[in-house]
């Protein structure tokens, strides 16, 4: 079953307050969401693994540690996860970026999949998925659908908020699928948002809404 953290590191949990109050607009939502996501990113990234390589510092030579392993993926669903993709690429710059489109049909709240365009050799890499809600869980298990029919065999699903229908759902369909949330909210209503949540995230974040 899918190991579920969740990051209740202070400055995330501040950020993500604020992102939910209604009056927050379009700019501090922005900046805020990508805030969040480096710091999250922290946490998602803690356990990569590291090798020694020799530098010489202005005083000596030492035996240093560098990241080691696979290179890093990050792979937004539109559109909403594009908001979190700077804030991820801030602490790892050299990460490849790809794009999964994948819309909620509004009548049966199941996932349509739209567009696809990701790294060449994305089944070398380890792959960050970055959606801020899982909700119903459909565009997720879509999207890592994808993911897998393309060979990529390393992947960590990182959002903001979760419902508990959604991350039933991902520990269902994809059990070693690691999923990172700052928060893990009481339901799912009868619109397949989720409460209390922060509304609608793509909205919000580009001020279509």
């Amino acid at each position: 079953m899918s190991q579920v953290h969740l990051i209740s590191h202070p400055l995330v949990q501040h950020k993500l307050t604020i992102l939910r109050d209604k009056t927050t607009g379009p700019k501090d939502f922005r900046e805020l969401l990508e805030e969040v996501s480096m710091l999250m990113a922290y946490e998602v990234t803690r356990d990569m693994p590291l090798e020694d390589q020799e530098v010489e510092t202005p005083i000596g030579r030492m035996v240093g540690k560098v990241i080691a392993g696979r290179q890093v993926g990050v792979v937004p669903i539109l559109r909403a996860g594009l908001g979190m993709v700077n804030g991820v690429l801030r602490l790892i710059p050299a990460a490849k970026v790809g794009h999964i489109g994948v819309y909620r049909d509004p009548e049966t709240l199941k996932p349509v999949e739209y567009y696809c365009k990701l790294p060449v050799d994305v089944e070398e890499r380890q792959v960050i998925l970055l959606d801020p809600m899982l909700a119903t869980g459909g565009s997720a298990v879509a999207a890592i659908d994808y993911l897998k029919e393309k060979n990529v065999t390393s992947i960590k699903f990182m959002c903001l908020l979760a419902a508990p229908e959604g991350i039933a759902l991902l520990q269902k369909e994809h059990p070693d699928v690691g999923i990172f949330t700052a928060a893990i909210d009481e339901k799912l209503n009868d619109h397949g948002y989720i409460v209390p949540g922060l509304g609608d995230a793509g909205d919000r974040l580009f001020g279509t809404k």
